[in-house]
């Protein structure tokens, strides 16, 4: 659970605006070149960032606490590293359908997309009916941001039943075809967290991989290889062999 603000809801525009210049101060403080060019060559946007590392921006969103009226100007500010920080900020309890819908359209990176999926969207009540309507957006950040909530569910959602698992499996070998690189590593990393969860479920997604394998699509068969070779492995096999009361 996140650690709320005491005042959370009921903060001064006067005192949100002295946070987010005293939270700003204190990104541009942290900011270190090295870090930012070593986002650049992992494919992260950072046209607005100042290569601030995860440590420091944890450090301060704990000391900010859950604020919904300061998440908003750190968003507005449009620097990456502020939005990161707005995803640990925002209170998932209270944030609405609606800005969560606004917030994904504005994404322009995928790490800024996974992070949002784990810190903030995975979190809500609207988390599968966002997996539903993301997946089948044409927008490629979008369109990440829904297969990421699957591979967050499958790694979180320790009560889901396998079926639950199985009625994705459609829309996921549908957009196993999508050539798009944020959208098929997304792809990717939602099947091998489902056949993670159990012996079942990986016999059910090496199959799919092994049917993929087969399709034209260079994507589709880019991701038959790399779930076969993680769910194959004999670290995977042998964790899931040692499991007990299988669903």
């Amino acid at each position: 659970m996140k650690n709320k603000n005491p005042d959370h809801g009921r903060r001064s525009a006067v005192v949100v605006s002295d946070t987010v210049n005293r939270i700003m101060k204190d990104l541009r403080a942290n900011a270190d070149a090295s870090f930012r060019a070593s986002e650049e060559k992992l494919g992260i946007n950072i046209s607005k960032a100042y290569g601030v590392p995860m440590p420091a921006l944890k450090s301060i969103a704990k000391r900010t606490g859950v604020d919904q009226g300061v998440a908003d100007e750190l968003w507005k500010t449009g620097v990456h590293e502020a939005r990161i920080l707005a995803s640990m900020v925002y209170d998932p309890d209270s944030i609405t359908e609606n800005k969560v819908d606004s917030l994904i359209k504005e994404v322009d990176s995928w790490d800024l997309c996974d992070i949002f999926c784990g810190e903030l969207f995975s979190k809500t009540v609207y988390a599968d009916k966002k997996i539903e309507d993301w997946t089948a957006s044409s927008e490629e950040y979008v369109k990440r941001a829904g297969f990421v909530m699957i591979a967050y569910k499958a790694l979180r959602d320790s009560d889901a039943s396998n079926s639950e698992f199985r009625v994705l499996f459609k829309r996921i070998i549908d957009a196993s075809s999508d050539e798009r690189n944020y959208v098929k590593k997304a792809v990717s990393w939602a099947l091998r967290e489902i056949g993670k969860r159990n012996i079942t479920l990986n016999g059910d997604v090496i199959r799919i991989a092994e049917e993929l394998q087969k399709s034209d699509s260079q994507s589709a068969q880019w991701i038959a290889k790399s779930v076969i070779s993680e769910l194959k492995s004999e670290r995977v096999q042998k964790r899931l062999r040692a499991q007990t009361g299988h669903r």
